[in-house]
């Protein structure tokens, strides 16, 4: 498991909690308009500098009692069978975590809720079922699992999608929240053209807040709780 990042302070990452960020290298997406590409492409991964898992938990070991949590993200954390393991180890020094995953690996997560490890799970929705192939070849019955273990569990959640110009309609973002309809968090995130994965994409323009809350009016319906974010 290969440590691309750690960000030592977030107020944004974990809903009302203190936190730091830990990134972890590798993903089986390629979402064009992802913003890490350094996490997800084996190319940029190789260059990219890495930090040993030693360093991580030595700033932990100083930042017990004044962070909250931490939150695991990528890439995509649940395709390492590592990381049970190291989740393990932030648990038992007393920190609150957070996943953060695209919800490919719905066995992993199940592990990880069983073992009580997770405190909170954010899910991004990347597309309507029906166009997943574009950006993995996933079987989406993975997805719907996924969808369906976080819904049940007891542990805190949220769903979101990054709505991106010329890639989500209207259509889309309906059949999203239709798929976790009853979802008691579902947060609509601004694409913003700043580093992505496919260089095209920083030509896009993002969504005006109008457009935004237009889009998050058709989603109120399905679940319990939506925000532009």
């Amino acid at each position: 498991m290969l440590i691309g990042g750690l960000q030592k302070f977030t107020l944004i990452d974990y809903p009302d909690k203190t936190a730091c960020v830990v990134f972890l290298s590798g993903c089986n997406f390629r979402c064009p308009w992802c913003y890490s590409p350094e996490l997800v492409l084996p190319e940029k991964i190789k260059k990219h500098p890495k930090i040993e898992e030693e360093e991580v938990f030595s700033f932990l070991l100083e930042r017990k009692g004044k962070l909250d949590g931490v939150v695991l993200c990528g890439g995509e954390p649940t395709i390492h069978r590592e990381v049970v393991d190291f989740s393990r180890k932030i648990k038992e020094m007393g920190f609150l975590l957070k996943l953060d995953t695209n919800g490919s690996n719905p066995e992993m997560i199940k592990k990880l809720m069983k073992e009580g490890f997770i405190d909170y799970i954010a899910m991004d929705i990347k597309l309507p079922f029906s166009r997943y192939q574009e950006i993995s070849s996933v079987n989406i019955d993975k997805i719907k699992e996924s969808i369906k273990t976080i819904k049940k569990s007891s542990v805190d959640y949220e769903f979101r999608t990054t709505v991106v110009p010329g890639i989500h309609r209207e259509s889309d973002i309906i059949e999203i929240a239709k798929s976790i309809k009853g979802a008691k968090k579902y947060f609509l995130q601004n694409f913003f053209p700043d580093k992505t994965l496919d260089d095209s994409f920083l030509q896009k323009n993002p969504f005006s807040k109008e457009e935004l809350n237009k889009l998050k009016e058709k989603a109120v319906p399905f679940v319990e709780m939506c925000q532009v974010r």
